[in-house]
């Protein structure tokens, strides 16, 4: 044990992001174990946790981001930082949040200049497989995948104006999900309750055979290979992408020439857009301005999309990232890395170097061990 920690909550600054990297909840076990806590003042209004929460759960509250930034050793945010909060980090300073760095270079040239050691949530692993910070945000990303999409197939939203489970006498609509992980499983699961045809596409045969023993022959798996998903994206009425390689970017799944052989009016759901996107036509939105048109096709690709339910999204990511941070603010983030691998696996960034050998390998960058840097 290294003794107490100072521990910084900024206020997300993306636009219309309201989640918080601790609740007041969270707040009070860290201090209960001897930690002190900075929260920037009203960094929980989003998810309805005024100063006053923090403050009786022992945190103390900072005038602004930069005060935050000066004095904590540890900060905990939810989304990467923005340019105007990278300036802030200083060499040796711990980050703990989502980095999603394979598709964003400017980040990560931010990241190494600061000197800074960055762990990403998305690139924690687990006993037995799996991504325990992510899983949380993939559930509530899948759920929201498609309520988003049954919104923009509406006509006043620029598509083509069905409902998607139908009524009696006219078919549903049908929804193909790229993807049959945590997001895409999530979406079946939406999916199937609003009465829509559902096809969940995989190149993991086990993947396919979880969702078929949990749903059933009320969604149609696919094994993924170029004709399959040329054949069911083009007669989609809803496609969600829900492909994930771990710390890579996405694959390109959907090509500009299968956007273009698409029904005019269908929509494309980019979960994956937060690690590039599977569709060629994908680019980043917001929540302020979430969709465009390609071809005839709305696109939804807002890279934060759980941030439109911050208090079901804060709360469940809480649950799952709290052990780690206490682990990194009791013992130190050179002891807790060696200590747990799994932890370990999320470091990307430290002190100027790339410890991810997914982001290097996209950005095409050097690539150093995260072992090695524990060794200094």
């Amino acid at each position: 044990m290294i003794g107490p920690m100072r521990i910084g909550v900024p206020k997300e600054i993306k636009v219309h992001e309201y989640r918080v990297g601790l609740t007041p909840s969270s707040v009070r076990e860290a201090v209960a174990q001897g930690h002190e806590v900075l929260v920037e003042r009203e960094a929980g209004r989003g998810i309805g946790a005024g100063d006053a929460s923090y403050e009786k759960a022992g945190a103390r509250i900072a005038a602004d981001a930069a005060e935050v930034f000066a004095r904590a050793d540890l900060i905990v945010k939810v989304k990467e930082p923005q340019a105007a909060e990278r300036k802030l980090l200083r060499r040796g300073q711990v980050l703990f949040t989502y980095l999603h760095l394979a598709p964003d270079p400017a980040q990560t040239r931010d990241l190494l200049a600061s000197g800074a050691v960055c762990i990403a949530y998305e690139t924690v692993t687990q006993a037995g497989g799996g991504l325990p910070l992510l899983a949380p945000m993939s559930e509530v990303a899948g759920r929201m995948a498609v309520q988003a999409g049954a919104k923009c197939l509406e006509k006043e939203q620029g598509g083509m104006g069905i409902l998607l489970g139908g009524v009696a006498g006219v078919p549903p609509a049908k929804i193909v999900i790229l993807g049959a992980g945590v997001v895409g499983t999530n979406a079946a699961q939406i999916a199937v309750g609003s009465g829509a045809r559902v096809v969940a596409i995989d190149r993991s045969l086990d993947a396919l055979r979880r969702i078929d023993a949990m749903l059933g022959a009320r969604v149609v798996t696919v094994y993924s290979n170029r004709d399959n998903v040329e054949k069911h994206v083009r007669s989609a009425d809803l496609v969600i992408g829900a492909v994930l390689l771990p710390g890579a970017a996405a694959p390109r799944l959907v090509t500009r020439e299968l956007v273009s052989g698409m029904k005019p009016g269908a929509v494309i759901v980019d979960v994956a857009i937060d690690q590039g996107g599977c569709c060629e036509t994908s680019r980043p939105t917001t929540h302020a301005d979430p969709t465009y048109v390609v071809d005839g096709v709305v696109h939804y690709c807002v890279a934060n999309m759980p941030g439109a339910v911050p208090r079901t999204s804060t709360y469940a990511l809480n649950n799952a990232t709290l052990p780690f941070v206490l682990t990194l603010a009791s013992k130190g983030w050179r002891r807790a890395l060696v200590d747990d691998p799994h932890l370990r696996n999320g470091l990307n960034v430290c002190a100027g170097r790339i410890t991810c050998r997914e982001v290097a390998q996209a950005l095409g960058s050097a690539y150093v061990a995260a072992e090695d840097c524990l060794k200094d």
